[in-house]
């Protein structure tokens, strides 16, 4: 055993790994468990990790796999992004993720909330990059919601929205109410935008929907020789 252990190469925690870690300690601390109990927790839930395991966890010295971590989730009921990603997301903020580096912690969290590739492409390719992402990451239900003029209009004002909110943590010299007000008018405007293609979409909806009452009328739905039916 000890051989195989000396020719073992030893798994390296990472910056996602390392993050992994601090996240649990900060959840478990939350709930108000000790290790002991939420061993018990994830023991009565079929994936069983003794105390000494999860200490090892939160000190980065054993590795979470993918099992461990959905178990956690749902022990803390969080999604999966909670334990992936520091918590913060102000676009001044800088994040560490496996594979990519440092990026911008706003453009994190929407990618680990499945809402746009983590690296931004250029404007010539972006809506390409989105859609190739929506068809790789995202259930048919969803994707066609995000790929729909609606679903662009509305994630593009939360954009906005969200950038608009995080204004108030920010501190900004010289130009702030400007940029503020420059906000202010971004954020209407592309909610002004998804609201017109909501009402576009209405307006195709009623369209139909007298079209086919009209059909229906001259042909005399359920009559069957063409002629009304009272």
């Amino acid at each position: 055993m000890a051989e195989q252990q000396k020719g073992r190469r030893s798994i390296e925690v990472g910056p996602t790994g390392r993050t992994v870690a601090s996240n649990l300690v900060r959840l478990r601390k939350r709930a108000g468990y000790t290790t002991r109990q939420l061993a018990t927790l994830l023991e009565q839930a079929g994936r069983p990790v003794p105390a000494s395991g999860i200490t090892r966890m939160e000190k980065a010295e054993r590795v979470v796999t993918a099992d461990d971590l959905v178990a956690f989730c749902i022990a803390f009921k969080v999604s999966p992004a909670a334990f992936l990603l520091p918590l913060k997301d102000s676009p001044r903020d800088a994040v560490e993720v496996t594979g990519a580096g440092v990026v911008p912690a706003d453009a994190a969290w929407a990618w680990a909330s499945n809402r746009r590739p983590l690296m931004t492409p250029s404007s010539e390719t972006a809506r390409t990059a989105e859609s190739e992402y929506a068809l790789a990451s995202l259930p048919p239900t969803a994707r066609e919601a995000r790929l729909h003029p609606v679903g662009r209009a509305i994630e593009a004002a939360r954009d906005d929205v969200t950038r608009l909110a995080s204004y108030a943590g920010w501190s900004v010299e010289g130009d702030s109410d400007q940029e503020f007000a420059d906000l202010l008018d971004q954020a209407r405007t592309s909610l002004d935008r998804a609201r017109a293609e909501v009402d576009r979409i209405a307006v195709e909806r009623d369209e139909l929907t007298r079209f086919r009452d009209g059909a229906r009328s001259k042909t005399g739905e359920g009559g069957g020789d063409g002629q009304s039916v009272d």
